[in-house]
């Protein structure tokens, strides 16, 4: 889902995982979950994402041949969160096969990983930015947006415990969460202060909790 500006049509060259993922979440919050585009949408996910663990080889044809930072050897984790929020919007009942099984495959490709370490050295953080809280997050991620993903699937996975510890550590005394990513100065207006408690994401991270605990 990549609109042109001279054209305002679709470009097969500018399709990338992440974009595609927010917009598809987007639009099924607001209602267009059976319009045949984002039917087409979906679709999309569900053929051409990849949950590539540095083993494979991609392909090389479209639309792997373009953008290597995306579908390269190792997919990208950013574009495989995104498909999956997009995925778990749809409600259970309306899943097809396809979508149930992206699901599932992208799920196990992130607890594979801890929700944020290499899974070739469980040791190590893949991306340090991911323990640092943000909202909104755009094309970024962090474990908390991972979690709520993962919750609202009904996940309660044992390799989940290790994320979901450290997103406990990051509370305040007085039961918050604070803004330690945020986008402010690139948008419209600024939304809340870094630094700062949030209310955002202090009410995700207690969503989290109460789902994966309850």
């Amino acid at each position: 889902m990549w609109a042109s500006t001279r054209t305002g049509e679709g470009r097969f060259s500018g399709v990338i995982p992440c974009l595609t993922g927010n917009l598809v979440y987007s639009l099924i919050k607001l209602g267009y979950l059976k319009d045949e585009r984002i039917q087409n949408s979906i679709n999309w996910i569900t053929t051409y994402q990849r949950f590539d663990d540095g083993i494979k080889d991609t392909p090389k044809d479209w639309p792997y041949e373009r953008w290597v930072i995306c579908w390269g050897k190792h997919s990208c984790h950013m574009g495989v969160v995104k498909a999956l929020k997009a995925l778990a919007e749809i409600p259970f009942t309306q899943r097809n096969e396809k979508v149930k099984n992206t699901i599932e495959e992208g799920v196990e490709y992130l607890l594979k990983h801890h929700i944020y370490k290499r899974s070739h050295d469980l040791s190590r953080v893949s991306k340090p930015g991911w323990l640092r809280f943000g909202f909104p997050l755009m094309y970024q991620t962090d474990i908390l947006e991972i979690l709520g993903i993962l919750t609202r699937l009904g996940y309660h996975d044992e390799r989940m415990h290790e994320a979901t510890d450290l997103l406990i550590s990051k509370q305040d005394d007085q039961g918050n969460w604070k803004l330690k990513s945020t986008f402010n100065g690139r948008f419209q207006t600024n939304i809340e202060q870094k630094g700062k408690p949030s209310k955002w994401i202090t009410l995700n991270a207690l969503k989290v909790l109460k789902n994966f605990y309850s």
